[in-house]
């Protein structure tokens, strides 16, 4: 009887790992958060715990912590080839993914893990929302219904916020954005100081650079991440989750006067489900299609959750 012959394997540029395997990167780590900061940094309707920090973010936080500390030897070792005198730069971070995918709390979540790290202590975090064009452009433009497409952004400045930032500039500001008036604010800044660590979290932040009129591709703000996170999860569960974030937040900030969407406060629950899902339907599920899935390839890490909100599964592009 010959030899049995095995199945080919599969080649892929990827390494992915279930929930258990990933785990276990970090099972001798004790996780720095405790259970009330988890609490703080949660996301409204995200369902995040302890043992999703100790057993997904903690493995992250410590892989991301290994690329930011060979990326530091790997520029000074340039720099001295080329005769120059180091200069440290931040390692910028992208995390992306739709409305509702949990994103935000992802972003900031290894905004704390990292900054314990004594490596790099000094994490900024900036999302995307304040390069909206303010909601007087928009209307201007006709995009208003198209609020998180990529057109309703200022690229030109959010990219010269990233190109600045990873120049190495001291003092680079970035408009603040208000969830509270669904606009930008005008005249308010913050301001990043030379972070060691960057994290620009935003639904189009792995878009390609757009194809001018001649045909030619400028930068893209992704040309200057160091590394990638891109949140995913099935299309009917994040609108499940857009659904029920829309729902909490018509018992609570939707009451407030001076909230943009006073006038949903006034619906009643029956009417407040039917809204968010003709907005899921009309507005966010297209962008996530159209816009946001097709950028996952481009990720450095894709986190994958399950319908309960917790990751299964994580995927590694290989170097």
């Amino acid at each position: 009887m010959g030899p049995m012959l095995q199945p080919p394997r599969e080649v892929t540029p990827y390494t992915e790992l279930d929930r258990a395997a990933w785990a276990q990167l970090a099972e001798t780590t004790e996780s720095p958060l405790t259970a009330e900061e988890i609490e703080r940094l949660r996301g409204l309707g995200d369902e995040i715990d302890i043992d999703e920090v100790r057993e997904v973010y903690l493995p992250l936080s410590r892989i991301l912590s290994l690329y930011v500390r060979h990326a530091r030897a790997l520029h000074a070792d340039t720099e001295g080839f080329l005769g120059h005198t180091a200069t440290r730069t931040p390692f910028v971070i992208g995390i992306g993914g739709s409305v509702a995918v949990g994103k935000s709390t992802t972003a900031r979540l290894l905004r704390e893990l990292l900054a314990r790290w004594p490596e790099h202590p000094r994490v900024a975090l900036v999302t995307t929302d304040g390069f909206l064009w303010p909601n007087a452009e928009l209307e201007r433009r006709g995009l208003m219904l198209r609020k998180g497409f990529p057109e309703s952004y200022d690229r030109k400045a959010l990219l010269r916020f990233v190109v600045e930032v990873k120049s190495g500039m001291d003092n680079v500001e970035a408009p603040v954005y208000s969830h509270l008036h669904y606009d930008r604010l005008e005249g308010v800044r913050t301001t990043v100081e030379q972070p060691d660590i960057l994290l620009l979290e935003g639904l189009n932040v792995l878009q390609p650079a757009p194809r001018h009129a001649d045909g030619k591709s400028g930068l893209a703000v992704s040309d200057f991440f160091d590394f990638s996170v891109y949140v995913d999860a099935a299309a009917d569960d994040i609108r499940s989750w857009y659904v029920h974030r829309f729902l909490k937040l018509w018992e609570t900030a939707f009451r407030n006067p001076e909230s943009y969407f006073v006038r949903y406060g006034e619906l009643s629950r029956g009417e407040a489900i039917a809204k968010a899902e003709s907005l899921w339907d009309g507005i966010n599920g297209p962008n996530l299609r159209e816009n946001i899935l097709p950028t996952r390839s481009r990720a450095t890490l894709v986190l994958r959750k399950g319908a309960d909100h917790a990751v299964r599964w994580v995927r590694l592009r290989k170097l």
